[in-house]
Formats: C-alpha cells, structure tokens, sequence
C-alpha cells in the first residue's frame, strides 16, 4: 500500500510543478494586438495633397497636435474638423497642460495660402514655438 500512495503523492507533485502559460500567452496576444493599433495609429482618414519639399523633417513625437487643411479649406485638429476659434480653445487647454508641445501643420497644395497663414498666426498668438510645416517627397523622374 505504501507503494501506491507514494505513485499518488508524486503525480500530485508533478501537476503542481508544471505552470499552465495559456492565460500569460492570451495576455501577452492582447497586449501585442493593442500594441500593434496604437503603433500604425496616424492621421489618416484626411486626404491631404501635400506640396513636395527636397528635404523633410520628421516631427513624430509622442504628443505631437496635426493640424490638416484640405482643398476646400477645412481645418481639422488631429483628423477632427474644426473652426478657428474651436481650434484656438482647444490648443490653449493642450498648452496648459504641456506648455511647450510640438504642432506640425499639414496644408493641401491647393489650399488658398491665406487659410494657412490664419493657422500659423493663431499658433504665433498662442506662442507655440515647436511648429512644423509638413510637405511631401517630390517625384523623382
């Protein structure tokens, strides 16, 4: 009898040693998908028709504001349409939390030059200094 209680006690000690790593692995694919969204997350969704420039300067930083102007002369605050003073209000509320962050202005090629020009005098009346003006690669060929 002692024989077969102590088969018993070391298969009770076996199931205990092994780790079951399913729900770690199903965690891990969860944070791995999120991940991976968050990751390609970009202004997309605004069709902008950038005016090409022969060098570019890459302003892809974490809290970085997009302001998009489309041909027709719609403003949109990262991919959300916007006016002047909504955009005004909202970039305000953003520098109080972080005074000094960066803003890239993204203007179609035939947007009328004096649309940008409001944006860019809204963002020198609220003394933003990290502004960027986002342009395209040109053509080779």
């Amino acid at each position: 009898m002692a024989n077969l209680n102590s088969a018993s006690d070391d298969d009770e000690d076996a199931a205990v040693d092994t780790i079951n790593i399913t729900p770690l692995v199903d965690v891990l694919m969860v944070v791995l998908v999120m991940f991976i969204l968050t990751a390609t997350a970009q202004v997309s969704g605004i069709q902008i028709n950038l005016p090409k420039a022969s060098s570019t300067i890459s302003l892809s930083q974490p809290k970085t504001k997009a302001i998009s102007i489309n041909d027709g002369g719609q403003v949109f605050l990262d991919a959300y349409p916007v006016t002047l003073n909504e955009l005004e209000d909202r970039l305000r509320i953003e520098k109080a939390q972080s005074p000094d962050f960066p803003v890239i202005v993204r203007g179609d090629s035939a947007v009328q030059y004096q649309k940008v020009i409001e944006v860019l005098d809204l963002l020198r009346r609220l003394e933003l200094s990290q502004v960027g003006l986002v342009t395209g690669k040109p053509s080779q060929g």
